[in-house]
């Protein structure tokens, strides 16, 4: 399976902010879309940096509250490991185990098509092996 199938199910929406954005606007962004990380872009739209609830925790727990009129460009993972579309997901477990990240941007022709989370992979991966084991049992049963 490749990562343009789990784009395909999930949707090809990336929630971006600029490098200049603060800590508090990153927080308000992802309250309001319930996610976990934001993917930092320059203005081209293409990614520098990415920004998880772990980092604007780590941004308080340095510098107090004061730490949210941050900009993001202070607490960001850069820089950014990227995939494309037609990755196997096999190979990106490997990459985000090896790189001990949680989501990877996805690019097509320098564009930003998507973003995958380790928690999409798990998904689909459970998904392959329900169906493997389905197989296996028609075809047991059909033997």
């Amino acid at each position: 399976m490749y990562v343009s199938t789990i784009l395909d199910t999930k949707g090809r929406d990336v929630v971006t902010v600029e490098a200049d954005c603060t800590l508090l606007q990153a927080a308000e962004f992802l309250a309001r879309r319930k996610i976990g990380t934001l993917v930092i872009t320059d203005y081209e739209n293409v990614p520098i940096g990415i920004l998880s609830e772990r980092d604007i925790v780590r941004a308080v727990a340095e510098s107090g509250p004061s730490g949210l009129d941050q900009p993001v460009s202070a607490y960001m993972s850069s820089p950014v490991q990227t995939t494309n579309p037609g990755q196997l997901i096999r190979a990106i477990m490997e990459q985000m185990t090896e790189g001990r990240f949680r989501h990877i941007p996805v690019l097509e022709n320098g564009r930003m098509v998507g973003i995958v989370s380790i928690g999409d992979v798990v998904k689909h991966r459970l998904a392959e092996f329900e169906a493997e084991t389905s197989a296996m049992r028609d075809y047991i049963a059909s033997a």
